[in-house]
């Protein structure tokens, strides 16, 4: 017996019994049972259709994205490779004395129009390639300026005198080494070399110099190599102030510190020998 409820009907509008519950449910199982399943799963698929559709446009627009973007980094980078922007537009140079800013520039290879690419990551190669081009340079630091500006500080290796060979000037450097290029006449302030027969000797005498003060190297006119027998190591010097000092090249720079304190003392002209102890007397001696 089937029940069938009426809601228009006021006396089926109470609540149902038990039982009528239980009719009214085996009643829609059976509907669906009657119902092809190929139906349910036709719309299970569709349910997801618009999601599917969903998914792939969200994809494609992503992709077409990260080509738009890709392509739009290139076309930026290209512009800026052929722009001012990418070259240096000044290079300046400090802490130069004998060198111009031209050579501090080539010999570090950084100049104003070269592309900013040849610094980037090769800075601390191209410092030390700079102390190799060039053997007045001691040591560079470059240093990167953006958009397009850098500067190169230079430390250069000193005037340590000069050396005379056949009537011609050959400047010496403080790391001993003799430039080929002479001159007529020395600058002031520096020795002239004369008389050393090695150039090792000559080496050794030139790091000795460098290590004085500049009052100190100021003073001396001329350095000669003056062995004795007893003292191979000896040189002979003659300063501006009309003394003259004998002095081992081993020991030169630690005796020479005390010259000023002795040449103060001294009532007249006269000679200085620090070869051993530290001593002076004068000319008609």
């Amino acid at each position: 017996m089937k029940l069938r409820l009426n809601r228009n009907d006021p006396k089926q509008q109470r609540s149902l019994t038990p039982w009528e519950k239980y009719q009214a449910q085996a009643q829609q199982k059976r509907q669906r049972a009657k119902t092809p399943g190929w139906i349910h799963k036709a719309k299970r698929i569709g349910d997801k259709l618009p999601r599917l559709k969903h998914e792939r446009t969200r994809k494609l627009v992503r992709r077409l994205s990260i080509l738009l973007g890709s392509f739009t980094a290139v076309i930026l980078v290209m512009v800026y490779l052929v722009s001012p922007l990418s070259h240096f537009k000044t290079v300046r140079v400090t802490g130069n004395v004998a060198l111009s800013a031209a050579q501090v520039q080539r010999a570090a290879q950084v100049q104003p129009g070269n592309s900013i690419f040849q610094l980037l990551g090769h800075t601390q190669q191209l410092e030390k390639q700079a102390v190799k081009r060039n053997t007045r340079v001691k040591r560079v630091t470059i240093h990167f300026k953006r958009p397009n500006h850098a500067t190169i500080h230079v430390t250069e290796f000193m005037t340590a005198g000069y050396v005379l060979k056949q009537n011609r000037y050959y400047e010496v450097l403080e790391n001993g080494i003799v430039s080929e290029q002479s001159v007529t006449q020395p600058k002031s302030g520096t020795p002239v070399y004369g008389n050393f027969k090695h150039a090792k000797t000559l080496h050794r005498m030139i790091l000795q110099y460098a290590q004085l003060n500049p009052t100190i190297k100021r003073s001396i006119s001329e350095i000669q190599e003056s062995p004795t027998k007893a003292n191979p190591d000896r040189v002979h010097l003659f300063m501006n102030d009309g003394n003259e000092v004998y002095a081992s090249i081993s020991s030169f720079a630690k005796k020479m510190a005390f010259y000023p304190s002795i040449a103060a003392k001294m009532k007249a002209k006269g000679v200085v020998n620090l070869e051993v102890g530290a001593y002076s007397y004068p000319f008609s001696k």
